[in-house]
C-alpha cells in the first residue's frame, strides 16, 4: 500500500484509541461532571469501552447504564459540563501509543499527507494534539463540530480527505464505527493491533502492528 505502487498518498486517523490513550482523562472529566450534578461516577474501564461516538453519546450511554431517565436538555447540560471539565485538563494522563509519533513522522518524511477524523470536538482535538506535541504532523484536522455530520456519516471522513487535497487515502481506526465510516465513504480501512478487545470486527491478523506498515 505504498505510493510507488499507486497506493494512498494520504492517511487519515481516528484519534482516541488509535493514536492516543485518552481514556483516563476522558473518564476523569465525565465523572467530575456527573458527581458535580449529584450522580455516581463510573468505573474508568467502563467509560473507556463507551468512547468513540462523541461526547453527547458518551453521556447518554452512561446515564442509561445508571438507569437514570434524562430529558434531552439534561443530556445537553451534562455534556456541556463534561466538555468544560475535559477542557480544563485535557492532557494529564493521556499518552501516545508506542511508536506512533515516530511512525507518523516517518509517513510525513515519505511525503504522505496526514489527517485526523475524530468525534472529539475541534478545539479539544487541537488542545490534545498540541499538548502531546504532535499537532505539527497533521495537515488537516476535523472534529465532530467542524463538519455538518460526524462519524459514522461518510461526509466527515470525506471532508478530511478533501481538506488534504488528495484523491485517495486510507483510514486508520480502532472501532467498528471507524470501519463503518470508511466503508460508507468507499475508503480502504486499516485497524490498529492495539484496539481494545471487541472494538473491531477485522481479524487480528489483518491489523496494523505499527503505523509504519502503511509504507510497505
Amino acid at each position: 500500500m505504498n505510493q510507488k505502487e499507486g497506493g494512498p498518498c494520504a492517511a487519515v486517523f481516528d484519534l482516541d484509541g488509535t493514536l492516543i490513550d485518552s481514556a483516563p482523562d476522558m473518564a476523569s472529566a465525565v465523572n467530575r461532571a456527573f458527581v458535580t450534578h449529584g450522580l455516581d461516577a463510573t468505573d474508568p474501564a467502563v467509560v473507556a469501552g463507551l468512547i468513540g461516538n462523541g461526547a453527547h453519546r458518551l453521556v447518554a450511554d452512561l446515564l442509561a447504564r445508571q438507569r437514570i431517565p434524562a430529558a434531552p436538555s439534561d443530556i445537553e447540560a451534562l455534556t456541556d459540563a463534561y466538555l468544560r471539565c475535559y477542557a480544563e485538563a485535557p492532557v494529564v494522563s493521556t499518552t501516545i501509543y508506542p511508536y506512533v509519533a515516530q511512525d507518523l513522522a516517518a509517513l510525513k518524511a515519505a511525503g504522505w499527507r496526514l489527517g485526523i477524523c475524530t468525534n472529539k470536538p475541534q478545539a479539544l482535538t487541537h488542545a490534545v494534539l498540541a499538548g502531546l506535541g504532535i499537532d505539527h504532523l497533521f495537515d488537516a484536522v476535523r472534529g465532530a463540530d467542524a463538519v455538518p455530520t460526524r462519524k459514522p456519516d461518510p461526509g466527515h471522513l470525506r471532508a478530511v480527505i478533501e481538506a488534504l487535497g488528495v484523491h485517495r487515502a486510507v483510514y486508520v481506526g480502532d472501532t467498528e464505527v471507524d470501519e463503518a465510516t470508511a466503508r460508507a465513504a468507499g475508503v480502504p480501512f486499516r485497524g490498529v493491533g492495539w484496539a481494545a478487545p471487541g472494538r473491531l470486527s477485522m481479524p487480528e491478523a489483518e491489523r496494523l502492528a505499527r503505523l509504519s506498515e502503511l509504507l510497505t
